[in-house]
């Protein structure tokens, strides 16, 4: 009943950048919290970034000052701007969002990932 959808990925080098996009369609009647997560190969899934509904938001330390999350409410996509990319970057990264369906169940969603890697 509900998806989303993550696009944008691909492969860079250092220095570089990419902006991943995640869009949520289905029976949604408002979501809360967006965010991206970043599983690499032999480590556990991390939190990059979240944004509010009213566009607070929150980053990882490792990508403060290089990473921008933003959403467009009114499509219900959030976006994840990645500048000055380096290898330490390449993983699956997932997008997440908590939604309120229209017959009032909640539930946090996830996307099915996009590869993003980076070579030095």
């Amino acid at each position: 009943q509900v998806q989303l959808v993550e696009s944008g990925g691909g492969l860079v080098q250092a220095g570089g950048s990419l902006r991943l996009s995640c869009a949520a369609s289905g029976s949604i009647f408002s979501i809360n919290i967006m965010g991206w997560y970043r599983q690499a190969p032999g480590k556990q899934r991390e939190s990059v970034a979240a944004i509010t509904s009213s566009g607070s938001t929150n980053y990882a330390d490792s990508v403060k000052g290089r990473f921008t999350i933003s959403r467009d409410n009114a499509k219900n996509t959030v976006y994840l701007q990645m500048n000055s990319l380096n290898p330490a970057d390449t993983a699956v990264y997932y997008c997440n969002a908590d939604i309120f369906r229209r017959d009032l169940q909640r539930n946090v969603y996830w996307g099915q990932g996009t590869q993003v890697t980076v070579s030095s």
